[in-house]
């Protein structure tokens, strides 16, 4: 992109490395103004840091806001409303946290008159297609700089050396070192990519897994809890009532306690590549256990199949970063319709990184009739002669197809 046809930059900014230099790699090649945007969305690290450095850069325009509730609200879930996981394995945890940073980066381009944003995604990742794809979709004429796509600072040594070259602080830890995992984390997930996971046959460390204990030393003592559901989604725990964020941040924290929620994926990237990662997902991975338990119990049988099916197609446009896309909003109209009746309780018991269900009801919306269900008298409820006629229909074309070979 020409430098004289940019005029303000939204930099989504962390304060890391990558978007301290960055944030002077901007000033340097565009000579032009950058605004700043930090967001808490629950990675679990102090974002005020970012405000003395952007200051220390001499950003004028400073914006941190804190959008746990937002995210989880917005979101998350809606996201679990769906039940959606990606090829079976992965919840969407970096997925569904990028739309949100599209949208306020285009908001807060508009409200400072900026014309371009600019984010730290690499050329090779999916969160480069995510973070543009949405922004677009927003304001499809937002100029955007992607600087991993421009400049020649390939590799951690470059950055570190720019950063000295042009005097960009950078702060280690307190102990001085540094995860060797390239991580990424919010109120949903932590994420773990890069070092040794780069070969799929290696087992990753256990001083890797930062928010659970290993399940073989988690309690040998079951955890039982209690979710209150309302139009599919949680609003209580043991009776408790909760914002969506705290319901989150609580789950996360029973959960990692309990060793729940790790997972070790080879995923298939947008971009093309096959890519390893390892991901902690304890609230998230109870979340979708236990909407499944109540959906079982209230939702009809052909529109639970209907949602099932369509499930794989709505994690996949996540995803890919299509959450602005007219059809995920007609998925998410249909799926939020299905949820009118998915209200109730659900009992689990969690247990060295299980999740189990042992109980589910619904004053409201049960479906179950314990009446028709039972294995005992039950009182001419159900006439099971109807059957004869009901599988001699239904096996019909079989019948039919069986003659024919036959012959």
């Amino acid at each position: 992109m020409a430098s004289d046809s940019v005029n303000k930059v939204v930099l989504a900014y962390s304060g890391g490395l990558d978007t301290s230099v960055i944030l002077t790699w901007l000033q340097e090649e565009y000579g032009c103004e950058v605004v700043t945007f930090t967001a808490d969305i629950g990675q679990g690290e102090e974002v005020e840091p970012a405000r003395a450095k952007a200051e220390a850069a001499g950003i004028k325009e400073i914006y941190i806001e804190d959008l746990r509730e937002e995210f989880v609200r917005d979101f998350v879930y809606p996201m679990f409303r769906a039940n959606a996981i990606y090829e079976g394995e992965y919840l969407l945890g970096t997925s569904i946290a990028r739309p949100l940073i599209a949208k306020r980066l285009v908001e807060i381009a508009a409200e400072t008159g900026a014309d371009t944003i600019s984010h730290g995604a690499t050329g090779k990742g999916n969160d480069q297609v995510r973070f543009e794809i949405n922004a677009l979709a927003l304001n499809p004429e937002i100029k955007i700089i992607a600087p991993w796509r421009e400049w020649d600072l390939l590799s951690r040594e470059k950055l570190m050396a720019y950063a000295a070259e042009h005097g960009v602080p950078v702060e280690m830890k307190r102990d001085g070192s540094k995860s060797p995992y390239s991580m990424d984390a919010n109120l949903l997930h932590i994420s773990y990519e890069g070092y040794d996971l780069e070969d799929p046959w290696v087992e990753p460390g256990s001083g890797m897994w930062r928010w659970t204990r290993d399940p073989i030393d988690a309690p040998n003592t079951p955890r039982e809890i209690e979710l209150t559901y309302r139009a599919g989604d949680i609003t209580a725990i043991d009776g408790k009532t909760m914002s969506p964020a705290e319901v989150l941040a609580e789950l996360n924290r029973i959960g990692g306690e309990h060793g729940i929620g790790r997972a070790d994926i080879v995923e298939n990237r947008y971009v093309g590549m096959k890519s390893r990662g390892c991901y902690e997902t304890p609230g998230g991975t109870i979340m979708l256990k236990a909407h499944r338990a109540m959906e079982s119990l209230t939702l009809d049988r052909e529109a639970a199949h209907l949602k099932d099916e369509l499930m794989p197609r709505y994690a996949t446009l996540i995803y890919n970063g299509y959450w602005f896309s007219p059809e995920r909003r007609m998925l998410q109209a249909a799926i939020d319709e299905s949820q009118r009746v998915v209200n109730g309780q659900v009992r689990l018991k969690l247990y060295k990184g299980n999740v189990l269900v042992v109980g589910r009801q619904s004053e409201t919306d049960s479906l179950f009739d314990e009446s028709i269900a039972t294995f005992e008298d039950d009182a001419g409820a159900y006439d099971q002669s109807d059957a004869t006629g009901f599988i001699k229909l239904n096996a019909l074309r079989l019948r039919v197809a069986g003659r024919r070979r036959g012959r």
